[in-house]
């Protein structure tokens, strides 16, 4: 009954907002969608870094879904190794589906799970940047989906892909887990000030900040081909 009631209130908006995600799943959903960000192609719609930044400020009331330490601590530690996990596999994921499938990609219709544009800027991405791209794409919104993709197709090697996927994960979900439970524990303790009672501004700031690098890379290719 509770699902159905939840998928029946539910509207497309909802899932842009990281508290539905806390709110309605708890620890399972937020597991869920870090996997479907690049295992299942879905990152250009989930929330990605606000999300684990909202999750940050509710680590306990997440912990209590699984294992509660009594301790802000080893329940924050305890989430950021779970995101982590499903981080790297999701990755996983999708450099094997990368391999498979190969330049074929490059010619695919979008769908709804897939989009070409997104898989281009990964790829431009990827030329600048290396394999430290796995890295830096799990900041980057849209290119945090397709990067391991495009480590596939170019067949990175397997151990140096898997070594900046663990690092990357990690780095990730520490910062954005940890920022958000220790903020809002340090503007309510010095200031008084409730980060929850703010969220909606605070993800949009999220949001804003992450996608620069993006168009800033669409405005440089723009302004790059206008010239040639």
């Amino acid at each position: 009954m509770w699902n159905k009631f939840v998928l029946m209130s539910l509207h497309w908006t909802d899932l842009l907002q990281p508290q539905w995600y806390i709110n309605n799943g708890g620890l399972f959903l937020l597991l869920f969608v870090v996997f479907a960000e690049t295992g299942l192609f879905a990152g250009f719609f989930l929330p990605g870094d606000s999300l684990l930044f909202v999750a940050g400020i509710y680590s306990n009331k997440l912990a209590a879904w699984l294992y509660d330490w009594n301790n802000d601590f080893l329940n924050l530690i305890m989430i950021v190794f779970l995101v982590t996990i499903c981080g790297i596999a999701g990755n996983i994921v999708g450099y094997w589906f990368g391999e498979k499938s190969g330049p074929a990609l490059y010619n695919r219709k979008d769908s709804f799970f897939f989009k070409q544009k997104y898989l281009r800027q990964a790829s431009d991405f990827y030329e600048e940047n290396g394999g430290f791209t796995i890295i830096v794409a799990r900041f980057v919104p849209f290119v945090r989906t397709f990067a391991p993709i495009v480590a596939g197709i170019v067949k990175m090697d397997y151990k140096k892909f898997m070594w900046y996927n663990v690092t990357g994960c990690f780095a990730w979900s520490l910062s954005m887990l940890g920022s958000g439970h220790y903020l809002h524990k340090f503007f309510l303790n010095r200031y008084q000030f409730d980060l929850t009672l703010h969220l909606e501004v605070i993800v949009l700031l999220i949001v804003f900040v992450t996608t620069l690098p993006v168009f800033y890379k669409l405005i440089k290719n723009k302004l790059k081909h206008r010239h040639e």
